[in-house]
């Protein structure tokens, strides 16, 4: 599925009264997450053990 499809998709399965805001939001989670994933796919993930370790500071910033 191209990302176009997959933007169409997405909005098509949104409510009528959806915001602009609300959309825009909505497609930058869907492409964050497909970025990570295709990060994880090259092998450029952390360990989950990494990632428990910088959470604390990311959730202090």
């Amino acid at each position: 599925m191209s990302n176009k499809e997959i933007v169409l998709d997405l909005i098509r399965r949104l409510p009528d009264d959806v915001s602009l805001r609300d959309i825009a939001r909505e497609i930058e989670f869907v492409a964050g997450v497909r970025e990570g994933l295709a990060q994880l796919d090259k092998g450029q993930g952390i360990p989950i053990e990494e990632a428990e370790k910088r959470l604390g500071s990311w959730l202090t910033k």
